[in-house]
Protein backbone atom coordinates (compact mmCIF):
# COMPACT_ATOMS: atom_id res chain seq x y z
CA UNK A 1 0.00 0.00 0.00
CA UNK A 2 1.69 3.44 -0.93
CA UNK A 3 0.83 6.58 1.08
CA UNK A 4 0.64 10.39 0.33
CA UNK A 5 4.19 10.34 1.59
CA UNK A 6 7.09 11.17 -0.49
CA UNK A 7 10.49 8.67 -0.73
CA UNK A 8 13.60 10.36 -1.31
CA UNK A 9 17.14 8.22 -1.72
CA UNK A 10 20.10 9.14 -0.17
CA UNK A 11 20.70 12.01 -3.26
CA UNK A 12 17.39 13.84 -1.48
CA UNK A 13 15.91 12.71 -4.84
CA UNK A 14 12.14 11.57 -4.90
CA UNK A 15 11.61 8.00 -6.16
CA UNK A 16 8.98 5.71 -6.48
CA UNK A 17 7.73 3.00 -3.38
CA UNK A 18 8.84 -0.25 -3.61
CA UNK A 19 7.36 -3.29 -5.58
CA UNK A 20 5.47 -5.24 -2.74
CA UNK A 21 5.06 -8.40 -5.22
CA UNK A 22 6.99 -10.74 -6.79
CA UNK A 23 7.66 -10.55 -10.66
CA UNK A 24 6.90 -11.65 -13.17
CA UNK A 25 3.16 -12.61 -12.44
CA UNK A 26 1.13 -15.80 -13.86
CA UNK A 27 0.15 -15.24 -18.04
CA UNK A 28 -3.88 -15.85 -17.46
CA UNK A 29 -4.62 -19.55 -18.14
CA UNK A 30 -7.68 -18.80 -20.28
CA UNK A 31 -9.66 -20.55 -17.37
CA UNK A 32 -13.59 -20.69 -17.41
CA UNK A 33 -14.75 -17.32 -15.41
CA UNK A 34 -17.37 -18.23 -13.62
CA UNK A 35 -20.13 -15.84 -12.44
CA UNK A 36 -23.84 -15.62 -10.64
CA UNK A 37 -25.57 -13.94 -14.04
CA UNK A 38 -23.66 -15.76 -16.53
CA UNK A 39 -19.56 -16.95 -17.16
CA UNK A 40 -16.39 -16.38 -19.59
CA UNK A 41 -15.09 -19.51 -20.96
CA UNK A 42 -11.99 -19.25 -23.64
CA UNK A 43 -13.72 -18.58 -27.33
CA UNK A 44 -14.01 -21.28 -29.86
CA UNK A 45 -14.94 -21.69 -33.56
CA UNK A 46 -18.06 -22.94 -32.48
CA UNK A 47 -19.10 -19.79 -31.04
CA UNK A 48 -19.00 -17.72 -34.33
CA UNK A 49 -22.96 -18.83 -35.18
CA UNK A 50 -24.66 -17.57 -32.36
CA UNK A 51 -22.16 -14.23 -31.83
CA UNK A 52 -23.09 -13.51 -35.46
CA UNK A 53 -26.49 -13.13 -34.53
CA UNK A 54 -25.85 -11.51 -31.69
CA UNK A 55 -23.61 -8.66 -33.28
CA UNK A 56 -26.06 -8.42 -36.28
CA UNK A 57 -29.13 -6.42 -34.97
CA UNK A 58 -26.64 -3.18 -34.46
CA UNK A 59 -23.22 -2.89 -36.97
CA UNK A 60 -22.85 1.01 -34.96
CA UNK A 61 -21.70 -2.06 -32.45
CA UNK A 62 -18.03 -2.23 -34.56
CA UNK A 63 -18.06 1.76 -35.51
CA UNK A 64 -14.73 1.70 -32.76
CA UNK A 65 -13.64 -2.06 -33.56
CA UNK A 66 -10.29 -2.53 -35.70
CA UNK A 67 -12.46 -5.13 -37.40
CA UNK A 68 -16.24 -5.34 -38.97
CA UNK A 69 -19.12 -4.97 -39.27
CA UNK A 70 -19.83 -8.52 -41.05
CA UNK A 71 -22.96 -9.04 -43.23
CA UNK A 72 -21.54 -12.51 -44.34
CA UNK A 73 -21.34 -15.73 -41.93
CA UNK A 74 -18.03 -17.05 -43.40
CA UNK A 75 -16.23 -13.65 -43.07
CA UNK A 76 -17.42 -13.64 -39.43
CA UNK A 77 -16.69 -17.18 -38.79
CA UNK A 78 -12.73 -16.49 -40.47
CA UNK A 79 -12.21 -13.72 -37.60
CA UNK A 80 -13.37 -15.84 -34.83
CA UNK A 81 -11.42 -18.77 -36.36
CA UNK A 82 -8.36 -16.28 -35.93
CA UNK A 83 -9.16 -14.94 -32.57
CA UNK A 84 -9.76 -18.21 -30.88
CA UNK A 85 -6.02 -19.28 -32.10
CA UNK A 86 -5.05 -15.42 -30.41
CA UNK A 87 -2.68 -15.76 -27.30
CA UNK A 88 -2.54 -12.06 -27.33
CA UNK A 89 -5.52 -10.45 -27.47
CA UNK A 90 -6.91 -13.55 -25.55
CA UNK A 91 -10.50 -14.30 -26.22
CA UNK A 92 -13.00 -15.00 -23.73
CA UNK A 93 -16.91 -15.34 -25.21
CA UNK A 94 -19.74 -13.97 -22.84
CA UNK A 95 -22.20 -16.95 -22.07
CA UNK A 96 -25.80 -16.79 -20.43
CA UNK A 97 -26.35 -19.31 -18.05
CA UNK A 98 -27.97 -21.84 -20.65
CA UNK A 99 -24.90 -21.49 -22.59
CA UNK A 100 -25.52 -18.50 -25.49
CA UNK A 101 -23.06 -16.35 -26.07
CA UNK A 102 -23.77 -12.49 -26.55
CA UNK A 103 -20.82 -11.06 -26.80
CA UNK A 104 -16.79 -11.31 -26.34
CA UNK A 105 -14.11 -9.92 -24.08
CA UNK A 106 -9.89 -10.33 -23.97
CA UNK A 107 -7.20 -9.87 -22.28
CA UNK A 108 -4.42 -7.93 -24.59
CA UNK A 109 -0.83 -6.24 -24.29
CA UNK A 110 -0.25 -9.27 -21.15
CA UNK A 111 3.12 -8.02 -19.50
CA UNK A 112 4.22 -10.43 -17.00
CA UNK A 113 7.27 -8.87 -16.25
CA UNK A 114 5.58 -5.89 -15.05
CA UNK A 115 2.40 -6.95 -13.88
CA UNK A 116 0.27 -4.72 -15.91
CA UNK A 117 -2.34 -6.26 -18.84
CA UNK A 118 -5.18 -4.19 -20.72
CA UNK A 119 -8.95 -5.24 -20.88
CA UNK A 120 -9.86 -4.61 -24.44
CA UNK A 121 -12.02 -5.88 -27.50
CA UNK A 122 -15.27 -5.50 -25.44
CA UNK A 123 -18.42 -6.07 -28.09
CA UNK A 124 -21.70 -6.56 -26.30
CA UNK A 125 -24.48 -7.71 -28.60
CA UNK A 126 -27.43 -5.75 -28.03
CA UNK A 127 -29.28 -8.41 -25.84
CA UNK A 128 -26.50 -8.07 -23.42
CA UNK A 129 -26.11 -4.09 -23.30
CA UNK A 130 -27.05 -3.17 -20.09
CA UNK A 131 -27.38 -6.03 -17.81
CA UNK A 132 -26.18 -7.57 -14.92
CA UNK A 133 -24.20 -9.93 -16.70
CA UNK A 134 -22.65 -7.12 -18.42
CA UNK A 135 -21.12 -5.60 -15.33
CA UNK A 136 -20.34 -8.71 -13.84
CA UNK A 137 -18.22 -9.74 -17.38
CA UNK A 138 -15.87 -6.86 -16.65
CA UNK A 139 -16.14 -7.93 -12.35
CA UNK A 140 -14.68 -11.39 -13.33
CA UNK A 141 -12.23 -10.37 -15.25
CA UNK A 142 -10.86 -7.77 -12.84
CA UNK A 143 -10.74 -10.56 -9.94
CA UNK A 144 -8.86 -13.12 -12.04
CA UNK A 145 -6.73 -10.18 -13.01
CA UNK A 146 -5.93 -9.19 -9.26
CA UNK A 147 -7.34 -12.10 -7.14
CA UNK A 148 -5.78 -15.00 -9.26
CA UNK A 149 -3.06 -13.53 -10.92
CA UNK A 150 -1.53 -11.02 -9.02
CA UNK A 151 -0.84 -7.80 -11.32
CA UNK A 152 -0.37 -4.23 -10.36
CA UNK A 153 -2.41 -2.37 -12.87
CA UNK A 154 -5.25 -3.15 -14.97
CA UNK A 155 -6.32 -1.09 -18.04
CA UNK A 156 -8.68 0.14 -20.49
CA UNK A 157 -8.16 1.97 -23.33
CA UNK A 158 -10.53 3.05 -26.15
CA UNK A 159 -10.90 5.82 -28.94
CA UNK A 160 -10.94 9.30 -27.32
CA UNK A 161 -14.16 9.78 -29.42
CA UNK A 162 -15.94 6.73 -28.01
CA UNK A 163 -18.14 8.20 -25.20
CA UNK A 164 -20.26 4.94 -24.00
CA UNK A 165 -16.57 3.06 -23.84
CA UNK A 166 -15.61 6.60 -21.29
CA UNK A 167 -18.68 6.61 -19.41
CA UNK A 168 -18.57 1.99 -18.74
CA UNK A 169 -15.13 2.84 -17.76
CA UNK A 170 -15.56 5.56 -15.48
CA UNK A 171 -18.84 3.74 -13.99
CA UNK A 172 -16.72 0.42 -13.10
CA UNK A 173 -13.91 2.39 -10.96
CA UNK A 174 -11.12 3.28 -13.87
CA UNK A 175 -9.28 6.71 -13.25
CA UNK A 176 -8.99 8.72 -16.95
CA UNK A 177 -5.36 9.09 -17.08
CA UNK A 178 -5.62 11.49 -19.81
CA UNK A 179 -5.51 11.07 -23.65
CA UNK A 180 -2.61 9.84 -26.46
CA UNK A 181 -2.84 12.02 -29.79
CA UNK A 182 -2.92 9.88 -32.99
CA UNK A 183 -1.74 6.82 -30.84
CA UNK A 184 -2.61 4.46 -33.19
CA UNK A 185 -4.71 3.80 -36.34
CA UNK A 186 -7.74 1.82 -37.86
CA UNK A 187 -9.99 1.58 -40.55
CA UNK A 188 -8.10 3.56 -42.01
CA UNK A 189 -8.41 7.03 -39.45
CA UNK A 190 -6.23 8.51 -36.59
CA UNK A 191 -7.12 7.56 -33.34
CA UNK A 192 -6.65 9.49 -29.78
CA UNK A 193 -6.58 6.63 -27.05
CA UNK A 194 -8.14 7.37 -23.96
CA UNK A 195 -6.33 6.14 -20.93
CA UNK A 196 -7.91 4.11 -17.56
CA UNK A 197 -6.66 1.93 -15.26
CA UNK A 198 -7.49 0.64 -11.86
CA UNK A 199 -4.39 -0.19 -9.33
CA UNK A 200 -3.98 -3.30 -7.00
CA UNK A 201 -4.33 -0.87 -4.20
CA UNK A 202 -7.43 -0.03 -5.49
CA UNK A 203 -8.91 -2.93 -6.00
CA UNK A 204 -10.39 -4.36 -2.65
CA UNK A 205 -12.93 -1.13 -2.62
CA UNK A 206 -14.05 -1.55 -5.76
CA UNK A 207 -14.42 -5.01 -5.15
CA UNK A 208 -16.84 -5.11 -2.48
CA UNK A 209 -18.70 -2.35 -4.48
CA UNK A 210 -19.00 -5.07 -7.26
CA UNK A 211 -19.70 -8.15 -4.87
CA UNK A 212 -22.78 -5.82 -2.98
CA UNK A 213 -24.05 -4.34 -6.69
CA UNK A 214 -24.82 -7.85 -8.23
CA UNK A 215 -25.73 -9.26 -4.92
CA UNK A 216 -29.36 -10.85 -6.54
CA UNK A 217 -31.36 -8.59 -3.83
CA UNK A 218 -30.12 -5.63 -5.44
CA UNK A 219 -32.09 -6.28 -8.75
CA UNK A 220 -35.87 -6.72 -8.88
CA UNK A 221 -38.42 -9.25 -10.60
CA UNK A 222 -37.65 -7.85 -13.84
CA UNK A 223 -34.29 -7.85 -13.54
CA UNK A 224 -33.71 -3.84 -12.76
CA UNK A 225 -31.19 -2.45 -10.58
CA UNK A 226 -32.67 -1.06 -7.03
CA UNK A 227 -29.23 0.92 -6.07
CA UNK A 228 -26.37 1.89 -8.72
CA UNK A 229 -23.41 0.99 -8.77
CA UNK A 230 -20.81 3.16 -7.10
CA UNK A 231 -17.05 2.76 -7.34
CA UNK A 232 -15.07 6.02 -6.74
CA UNK A 233 -11.91 6.23 -8.68
CA UNK A 234 -8.56 7.72 -7.66
CA UNK A 235 -8.35 11.30 -8.18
Amino acid sequence: MCSDKILENEFGQPIGWPVRIDLPRPRPDHRRLQGHWGYLEPLTPDHAPALFQAFLPNPAGFTYMPNGPYTEPAEFQRFIDASAQSRDPLFYAICTPDGTPLGHATFLRIDPAQGVIEVGFIHYGPALQRTALATETMYLMMAHVFDDLGYRRYEWKCDALNAPSRRAAKRLGFTFEGIFRQATTYKGRNRDTAWFSILDREWPAAKAEFTRWLAPSNFDADGSQLSPLAIAAAS
